[in-house]
């Protein structure tokens, strides 16, 4: 056969396969499956979920195979977690068998296409796909099975069937005798079928399942709050103060935003009482906040608030009220967005300064709430390299992933939730004195909430409206303060500029004021799970340490002849000052080595917010009212 003959056939093979991928997508998406999952734990120590799949193909249309693919992440968290190396024992039969019957149905072929998806071949006009997924991580990304409880997040669980993640779904939940289900779609106690509009929103859907969780319930504005407690440890009779701070987030955030969308909301929190397993994750009608000790354990019941506040806050901002990119999803690679800022670290600030306006905090508290994320934002190394825009960017990377090599982020990278914060601060600032108070960052949001979730057409399956780019929010903050903002964006939100604090703080009454921490800089910090020694966590950029050769991991046995430790670091270094040179002996693997530090001038700094004592009454009205949502 002549190359001319060949490259025709190649062309006329590959124009087949592209019909034949082509009439499969259409049928895929012109044609919506009926879709049951059924999930099971027969035996809770072996930490073993057991899904069911069940697909009826319309009797019109034909497919040769289906792909069901399990995610790589789940919305809310950014880092790719690859929840396909939990999934075993894929089996399919062709046909659907009831429950609890038995069923004489052929083994298909399944073939795996790669780490997250397995292909089952069509004979027939339906197939039941069977797998276990193997489960012990308490968050709000993975799931737990145990002797105590079954808590399960749908993405790292449920498969989805490729091209169908639109279609209605149903859940049935084969729960262990005695033990309760519940989350936020749950009705009635005894409730363990549901329904979902499609398979985005069922893994939305965090649920509990034990015999001991207690419910307590509140009403605000005709809506039922769920307070759902799982307490693994003594609550010390604070559950009455949990339930009652919840209620007081929740007039002051609805308050603000007007009426949710929704009847019912549930609180999930999990007291774990096992000193490591804490988070917080949003969903449309419920929130799983799962705390590391007991609830009677000092600081546990503020902190508890502190994280539902956050967390509630998403009700709007990020799970309605959304980045263009934050669903439907594609779950074959990281999402990619800009607009983490403004969905996560916006939600930060207004999460503190919603404790403020509900009275569980007071000014002072709030203040120096604020002033802890300034100092964290303004000392950060990366905070000079990487763009608030960028850290979004940078989410796979930062957002608690697991790093298998050493990494160089600590000084390259900033969070978005501690700059978000600060930036939405500055910019609720620079609103209210431009326009004495007439409007806020509050008249932002909104603003946005309603242009691109309750104005807007519906731009996918997944939900009401469109998401919004941050040229849209730079465009919304400009309109609202009445001038232009773009030089704002362009030097803080896409540059590392860091905001006009003093511009931005005066019109309310308030300065912003910086003390050094040390007076010199060394630009180390210490392992704090070694408090015998000195060994080094880090070591900053550009500074007299970076500059002598001191690396993460040596210990650092003597400073200027003195044996230095992580207890006297401070005091050690202030019998010096900037420019003196100090001979240093440190431990680097196996070896003593000497070398010698230059200190610097310090460039590590405090940050307080102080109220000015000469502030004008309008100032100070203008203060007042931020503080109370005005």
């Amino acid at each position: 056969m002549t190359t001319k003959s060949k490259g025709l056939l190649f062309r006329t093979t590959l124009l087949c396969l592209l019909l034949v991928a082509t009439s499969v997508a259409s049928f895929a998406q012109d044609r919506p499956l009926k879709i049951n999952y059924r999930l099971a734990m027969s035996h809770p120590g072996s930490h073993l979920f057991e899904v069911s799949i069940e697909v009826d193909i319309p009797a019109a249309a034909k497919a040769q195979s289906l792909d069901f693919q399990m995610p790589k992440w789940s919305p809310g968290r950014y880092a790719v977690f690859d929840f396909a190396k939990n999934a075993q024992e894929f089996h399919a039969v062709a046909g659907i068998c009831p429950p609890k019957s038995e069923c004489d149905q052929p083994l298909l072929t399944v073939t795996r296409l790669d780490d997250q998806t397995w292909r089952v071949p069509m004979n027939s006009t339906s197939v039941t796909v069977t797998y276990k997924v193997f489960a012990n991580d308490l968050s709000g990304t993975f799931s737990q099975l145990d002797s105590r409880h079954a808590n399960f997040n749908g993405g790292c669980v449920f498969m989805y069937v490729v091209n169908h993640k639109q279609n209605p779904v149903s859940l049935s939940i084969d729960a262990p005798k005695s033990w309760r289900v519940v989350n936020g779609r749950t009705e009635s106690r005894d409730k363990t079928e549901f329904q979902f509009p499609n398979w985005d929103i069922m893994i939305d859907n965090p649920t509990e399942i034990a015999p001991d969780w207690t419910e307590d319930d509140f009403k605000v504005d005709g809506k039922t709050y769920r307070v759902v407690v799982h307490s693994l440890g003594n609550e010390g009779g604070k559950r009455p103060d949990l339930v009652r701070g919840i209620e007081k987030i929740v007039r002051t955030e609805t308050a603000m935003w007007g009426p949710p969308e929704f009847d019912s909301y549930t609180f999930l929190i999990h007291f774990a009482n096992d000193g490591h397993s804490s988070d917080g994750m949003e969903h449309l009608t419920s929130t799983q906040v799962i705390m590391p000790g007991a609830l009677g354990d000092p600081g546990m019941l503020e902190a508890t608030i502190d994280g539902i506040a956050h967390e509630f806050f998403h009700v709007w901002n990020v799970k309605r009220l959304r980045p263009i990119e934050l669903g439907p999803w594609d779950f074959t690679r990281p999402a990619n967005t800009r607009g983490l800022w403004i969905a996560e670290g916006i939600t930060n600030y207004y999460g503190h300064l919603m404790q403020r306006r509900a009275g569980l905090w007071d000014d002072a508290k709030l203040l120096s709430t604020l002033a802890g994320q300034i100092t964290e934002v303004e000392n950060a190394p990366g905070s000079r390299l990487m763009s608030v825009e960028e850290s979004s960017l940078s989410a796979p990377f930062i957002d608690d992933a697991v790093h298998a090599q050493q990494t160089n982020l600590e000084n390259t990278s900033i969070s978005y939730y501690p700059k978000g914060e600060v930036l939405g601060l500055v910019l609720d600032f620079l609103i209210r004195g431009k326009t004495n108070g007439k409007a806020s960052l509050d008249d932002v949001m909104r603003r946005m909430y309603e242009e691109f979730y309750l104005k807007s057409p519906n731009a996918t399956y997944y939900l009401r409206g469109r998401g919004y780019t941050n040229e849209d929010f730079e465009r919304t903050a400009s309109e609202v303060a009445g001038l232009d903002m773009s030089d704002f964006f362009k030097r803080c939100v896409r540059g590392v500029e860091s905001p006009p604090y003093e511009e931005a703080f005066a019109p309310v009454g308030l300065r912003l004021v910086r003390d050094p921490r040390a007076p010199v800089a060394v630009g180390v910090s210490a392992d704090e799970n070694d408090q015998a020694n000195f060994k080094i966590a880090s070591v900053r950029p550009d500074s007299p340490a970076a500059e002598a050769g001191l690396e993460v991991g040596d210990i650092v046995t003597l400073f200027g002849g003195m044996k230095l430790t992580p207890a006297n670091f401070l005091k050690t270094i202030a019998r010096y000052k900037s420019g003196d040179r100090v001979r240093v002996t440190l431990q680097r693997g196996g070896r003593s080595i000497q070398t010698a530090i230059t200190l610097g001038s310090t460039q590590v700094f405090d940050y307080r917010v102080e109220e000015m004592k000469d502030a004008s009454p309008e100032a100070k009205a203008l203060r007042a009212a931020w503080l109370n949502g005005k």
